[in-house]
């Protein structure tokens, strides 16, 4: 494991979880306007790979970038950081 290039990890929020082990994932990101200075938020959504389909709507996950699985999936889930009540 020592030897593998590191990845990138992102935490967000699970919007979707219909289809068979895969999840739907929102990060939001803020950053600051260049020109005006104002704090802004975008929203990505990425399609991760989970293997146990443990994870519900709402739940706040930790994924990581991985080999391509599929069409759209780039990333599998590492944790659910939350459960939602």
């Amino acid at each position: 494991m020592a030897e593998r290039a590191r990845r990138k990890t992102v935490v967000g929020k699970v919007v979707a979880n219909k289809t068979q082990k895969t999840i739907s994932v929102a990060v939001v990101r803020r950053y600051r306007h260049p020109l005006y200075g104002k704090t802004l938020k975008r929203t990505s959504k990425f399609m991760a790979h989970d293997e146990k389909n443990e994870c519900r709507v709402g739940d706040t996950v930790r994924i990581m970038e991985t080999r391509p699985l599929s069409r759209l999936k780039r990333w599998r889930l590492v944790e659910v950081v939350e459960r939602v009540k």
